[in-house]
């Protein structure tokens, strides 16, 4: 099928529903969602909901609430803790499940608390391929996944941003902060605020696809092979290790192998 055959499939699907609220982090899938519900059952009939907590960057946050405005969708902001499950701080394998679980609890009860007929999140085709625990939850709920069911890809819902004008269709993937703790390894708000504080440093520095991964007194940064050299001049060099440590660090290192999503995720293979 072609992206454009994968679209109408997906009309059709929402078509079924009085009215969707959509789970809503501000990313390229669950944008693109919002987008095409929006078309085609009206702004009114339309929710974004967002699950605000510590696993989720402010940056991340405040970029939400921009696409959201900008699409004239109403966005509900549900401030959420995971950490206060034990389940989910201890940080075991099976910690995706249990976090994921809580935060479409609550978007789900708030959806339906609005009187939104139906909860709808964005997950794609190529998230089959990947160690996805969280996914078993969203089934478990009865929270339905269009792009999912349409087959659309990550390609394919590229393609259809950019169709669409859409200002993520370029946007890096991003996962919760917490997926940059090695499993085993409490979570702590802390440790959370180091990760995200270093990000964004490395987001001012123009850096688009990176990582820092949480060891302890050590941070394992990732950014594409291309870019590394541009990471080891100076005076960035300098200027990130001096950052890293204001934040916590004790050791700044880079992972030669080079930026890749759910790299934590090799340890369990």
């Amino acid at each position: 099928m072609t992206p454009q055959e994968k679209l109408l499939a997906l009309q059709t699907q929402l078509a079924c529903f009085e009215s969707v609220a959509v789970a809503f982090s501000g990313g390229v899938d669950s944008t693109l969602l919002l987008r095409v519900a929006r078309d085609l059952l009206g702004a009114e009939r339309v929710l974004a909901i967002t699950a605000v907590s510590p696993f989720f960057p402010t940056r991340e946050q405040n970029e939400s609430r921009t696409l959201a405005a900008q699409l004239g969708v109403h966005q509900e902001l549900i401030a959420v803790d995971p950490l206060q499950t034990p389940e989910v701080a201890r940080n075991d394998a099976r910690r995706c499940y249990h976090c994921k679980k809580i935060l479409m609890r609550s978007c789900l009860d708030r959806a339906q608390t609005l009187g939104f007929s139906r909860l709808v999140e964005g997950s794609n085709l190529d998230d089959l391929s990947d160690y996805r625990p969280g996914s078993e939850a969203i089934k478990e709920l009865g929270i339905f996944s269009p792009l999912l069911a349409a087959n659309l890809t990550k390609q394919d819902v590229r393609k259809l941003s950019h169709q669409l004008n859409l200002p993520t269709a370029n946007k890096p993937a991003f996962a919760c902060l917490a997926s940059r703790i090695p499993y085993g390894t409490p979570i702590t708000v802390a440790a959370l605020s180091q990760v995200e504080d270093c990000e964004t440093y490395l987001n001012q520095q123009g850096f688009e696809n990176y990582r820092v991964r949480h060891h302890g007194s050590t941070a394992r940064i990732e950014v594409p092979p291309a870019e590394q050299l541009k990471l080891i001049q100076e005076p960035l060099r300098s200027d990130l290790i001096a950052h890293c440590k204001k934040s916590g660090f004790h050791f700044v290192t880079l992972d030669l192998e080079g930026y890749r999503t759910g790299s934590l995720n090799e340890e369990l293979s």
